[in-house]
């Protein structure tokens, strides 16, 4: 007698366990996902084909040009500049990470704004080679960042609050604005990315210093970042449903923090994460940030294109998940009608049912 109740309850609490069981899956492949994006990406890096020039047009500029590259086995990519200006303008450029200046007093030249960790890896290997020449270095940074940011990682920390701001609210306005029509959870994204925008540029700006001047330049490039973030989540939760936080997690966090640059260049990391970095959306800001604060805008435009393109895409995603929801309501429209005229059907059919059998009745006794 008692095997029933204990049955019944026993149910319910199964199909909670499987419930819960299923939604552990996405936290779980979070995990599995930022272990293997920061690990593979930061957990040993290496120089390879690191651009470093040596100044000078003699032999003994040639030559030691010729061993470090052949010493560094595809680390280093050396070659010689004819002067001290040269080398400058190529770190102003970003073409090199590192101009040795040999002789009495040896000078090593760096961009630090470029990436504090490529100044360092050049600055120690630079430091060997004046050691062996039993000379102190003498190290030069003709691109030194702000003094709220002696790292030149604050621009990275930048990236990552803008992200979270960004990814994060893609859950809210797809998730709690879910019965909203999709052109109002666009606009919302919009307005959401320039709050956003406008709180990185306080962070950057006003309340931490990490940059100097420019902060004009930084918001436009912050709103674009944001806003293409907001619009392609919004526009795959219409696809992705619960499955959207992993999506945009993988998208703008295990491969975009992981490939920005922020952190290590290209030069340092795997090549898979290399090659991101070439027009991925993170990268795009960062390396933007730096050519418009540090650089005299030098390559900036294509900077602006990446994070233009990844709107852009913003906006072309959105634009299918309208015609995806359109399609849905119609065809639920459809089957709402198919439900009615089958019911008024079958309500038709039963009525001429009952009069067809009273009518029965009634021959039956001689009415």
């Amino acid at each position: 007698m008692s095997a029933g109740p204990s049955t019944a309850s026993a149910a319910p609490t199964a199909g909670a366990l499987r419930h819960v069981l299923s939604h552990l899956v996405t936290p779980l492949l979070m995990c599995i996902g930022m272990g293997l994006a920061y690990l593979g990406a930061f957990h040993a890096p290496e120089p390879h084909d690191l651009r470093v020039d040596v100044v000078g047009s003699g032999a003994s500029a040639q030559v030691l040009a010729q061993t470090l590259q052949d010493k560094g086995d595809g680390a280093l990519s050396v070659r010689t500049v004819a002067d001290r200006a040269g080398a400058v303008d190529h770190l102003r450029t970003q073409q090199s990470y590192g101009a040795y200046v040999p002789g009495a007093g040896p000078e090593l030249i760096v961009a630090g704004a470029s990436s504090d960790t490529t100044a360092t890896v050049v600055q120690k290997v630079f430091t060997e080679v004046a050691a062996g020449q039993g000379e102190p270095l003498r190290v030069t940074d003709v691109a030194p960042t702000a003094d709220g940011d002696p790292t030149g990682q604050g621009i990275f920390f930048l990236l990552v609050a803008v992200s979270i701001g960004s990814y994060a609210s893609v859950a809210v306005i797809g998730g709690a604005g879910a019965v909203l029509a999709l052109r109002i959870r666009a606009a919302l994204a919009i307005g959401t990315s320039l709050v956003v925008s406008l709180i990185g540029v306080a962070f950057a700006g006003p309340v931490f210093g990490l940059v100097d001047h420019g902060l004009g330049g930084l918001w436009a490039m912050a709103w674009l970042y944001s806003a293409g973030i907001l619009l392609i989540g919004v526009g795959l939760h219409t696809f992705l449903k619960r499955w959207t936080t992993l999506g945009v997690m993988l998208l703008f966090v295990m491969l975009n923090f992981t490939s920005s640059g922020g952190i290590f260049r290209p030069e340092l990391q795997p090549g898979f994460f290399g090659s991101l970095h070439a027009f991925w959306n993170g990268a795009g800001f960062v390396e933007g940030v730096r050519s418009h604060v540090y650089f005299g805008g030098y390559a900036l435009g294509g900077h602006v294109l990446v994070l233009a393109l990844w709107f852009v895409a913003g906006l072309v995603i959105v634009g299918v998940a309208g015609l995806a929801e359109a399609r849905r309501r119609r065809e639920a429209a459809a089957r709402r009608h198919a439900v009615e005229s089958a019911a008024r059907t079958h309500a038709v059919e039963a009525a001429r049912s009952a009069v067809g059998a009273e009518e029965e009745m009634e021959e039956a006794v001689g009415v």
